[in-house]
């Protein structure tokens, strides 16, 4: 479609809803590229979005097709270390919702931190630790001294993923993520510190659009592609570059996890 404007995507959900949404994380723009284009907005097209800043994302939102149905991917996302609010990492979220996504895939780029994990690696999130708040270990939730909360990520999404991966003869083992701000690398210590408590992974995203699909009443599935290893643990010092290279190595990989799930979620 040419010129399309976000009243021309909220009739074309509306003729036909989203199978699921997704968010592709830093450096896996390449996911869904294979995939028909029916409508392409940038981000600041959307109502009450910037345009993200970041390398590795695109700042887009497409209308894809995916055999009899639609997916409605977010090529990036926002980061609450570019200096928006949390609401405004939240935003995209809120915008899939009101355009009918009733499922969500976060994926995200991180560092490995659990043992066996390398450069390359995919982790299902089980659930994750929300260490980007101030006191965040005395809140509910996994990680902390506060009460548990239930994970957000849905059990039923999970065994569809396992069930796409044994059919396509790939392993995704299951792992906790953990969130801090950024933009900066954890030190050596704070990965020991998030080692520790459980941690599998660590990066800069994905938990708080979590939470807020989950209130939204989205069901909610995320995976993490580690891009390296964590400082302490990786042999060399990390990079943003490093962390783009080696998650386009991993994006042919996930796409076709991906489409395996797409088809299981639709039968």
């Amino acid at each position: 479609m040419a010129n399309p404007t976000y009243s021309d995507l909220q009739a074309a959900v509306q003729v036909q809803p989203p199978l699921a949404g997704l968010i592709l994380g830093s450096g896996l723009n390449e996911v869904t590229d294979g995939l028909k284009c029916l409508i392409d907005l940038p981000f600041a097209a959307l109502p009450g979005m910037p345009a993200t800043t970041v390398a590795g994302h695109r700042g887009r939102l497409s209308l894809v097709e995916f055999e009899q149905n639609t997916l409605l991917v977010f090529q990036g996302r926002l980061h609450y270390y570019e200096g928006h609010s949390w609401d405004m990492v939240a935003r995209p979220i809120h915008i899939a919702s009101e355009l009918g996504v009733k499922t969500l895939i976060l994926t995200n780029a991180s560092g490995g931190i659990g043992d066996g994990l390398r450069a390359g690696s995919l982790i299902a999130v089980r659930d994750h630790i929300a260490a980007f708040h101030p006191n965040w270990w005395r809140r509910p939730g996994l990680g902390g001294i506060g009460p548990s909360l239930p994970s957000v990520y849905s059990p039923r999404l999970r065994a569809l993923l396992q069930k796409a991966t044994s059919a396509i003869g790939l392993t995704l083992p299951e792992g906790v993520y953990a969130c801090v701000t950024g933009p900066n690398y954890e030190t050596p210590a704070e990965v020991r510190a998030l080692k520790a408590i459980g941690a599998d992974a660590v990066g800069m995203s994905t938990v708080h659009e979590a939470k807020t699909a989950a209130v939204l009443g989205m069901e909610v599935s995320a995976i993490s592609c580690v891009a390296n290893l964590a400082a302490g643990i990786s042999p060399t010092p990390l990079s943003h570059a490093e962390v783009l290279a080696n998650v386009r190595a991993v994006a042919e990989r996930l796409g076709k996890l991906l489409r395996a799930f797409w088809s299981e979620l639709a039968r």
